[in-house]
């Protein structure tokens, strides 16, 4: 593993998202991400280009299948060029009912589909270079017009990161595969992403001719700190929530069971079906917490973040709104 890159999440399109950007640098940080929930992914970042100089800067994550991978790809390069290279592509494919139901996409193979939006880009960006014509046939997407008028042409920084989000084996082996990073879903543990995800992750990469140390593992942990005892009490409890809430959901089981917590897990699910959720946060026992959180006072949350994820990860996000408190280095 490389040295532990430390992350912070930036606001979407505001009139911070350039002052956070700025911070973030001044601090120290390695990069900033936007993630896509409520307001646009890509739209910070020529704002964030702008106001930096040197801080990476990607999107943590996009939604996928909500754009043709001929639109990423144009938003890529133009991102890629005006920021001096510093721009990583992160995609994500949201689950079922978003997909189909809060923006009309078809859901269908989600796996394979994603590894076909990671496979047509990097072939769009060689035709951009002028190194091949576009022709790609998939299962999901083909592409094969490309006239002078609609090709962008090389840049000086062709070469755009992609990274995946995953959470089942299939999309984390393919990060290993065929991507440049995996983000790592916030339900984690530091055991299960070096006894699960990162051998995953190897299985991939070996398969393509790759090693591990091709990929970077990206993680996004909760974080439970505060100046104070009563700040830290509400940052606790907040995190317990949260924790309650993916812990709900089948798809994240996987990481309850690793611990032998699988029964809680099924009872979460049982209450969120009967929509108990005040409920819920009360079967997140101190433990859990404790296992899947960082926590620590501001003053010593990097190095309790290097020692959880250290040796693990390759990129760290940690609060920015603490972030004078720790990045002293």
């Amino acid at each position: 593993m490389s040295t532990l890159r430390i992350d912070a999440n930036v606001p979407h399109l505001s009139t911070e998202t350039g002052d956070a950007a700025e911070r973030a640098e001044e601090l120290g940080f390695d990069g900033v991400w936007t993630a896509e929930t409520d307001h646009d992914a890509f739209l910070p970042h020529p704002i964030i280009a702008d106001r930096t100089e040197r801080i990476q800067q990607g999107t943590r994550i996009a939604l996928a299948f909500t754009r043709s991978p001929m639109a990423l790809a144009y938003t890529a390069w133009d991102l890629a060029q005006y920021s001096n290279g510093r721009f990583v592509l992160g995609l994500g494919t949201q689950v079922k009912g978003h997909n189909e139901r809060r923006f009309s996409v078809d859901w269908e193979s989600p796996g394979p589909r994603l590894r076909e939006v990671v496979e047509s880009l990097r072939h769009i960006f060689d035709v951009f270079r002028g190194e091949a014509e576009l022709d790609y046939e998939g299962e999901h997407y083909s592409f094969s017009l490309m006239t002078e008028t609609f090709d962008p042409g090389p840049i000086d920084h062709p070469d755009v990161p992609i990274y995946i989000a995953g959470v089942n084996e299939y999309n984390i082996r393919l990060a290993g595969e065929r991507c440049d990073g995996l983000a790592m879903h916030p339900f984690n543990t530091p055991a299960y992403a070096s006894d699960v995800i990162a051998p995953t992750v190897a299985e991939g990469a070996d398969r393509a001719d790759r090693s591990l140390e091709d990929v970077a593992l990206s993680a996004s942990p909760f974080v439970v700190t505060g100046a104070t005892e009563d700040e830290r009490d509400r940052s606790r409890e907040e995190v317990r929530r949260r924790i309650a809430f993916y812990g709900s959901t089948r798809t994240y089981h996987d990481v309850l069971e690793h611990h032998g917590w699988g029964s809680i897990g099924e009872e979460l699910h049982d209450l969120s079906r009967d929509q108990r959720w005040e409920e819920m946060a009360d079967r997140v026992t101190d433990e859990m917490l404790a296992t899947f959180a960082i926590e620590a006072p501001p003053e010593e949350l990097l190095d309790r973040a290097r020692d959880a994820y250290g040796g693990i990860a390759d990129r760290l996000v940690l609060p920015l709104d603490q972030g004078a408190a720790f990045m002293n280095e």
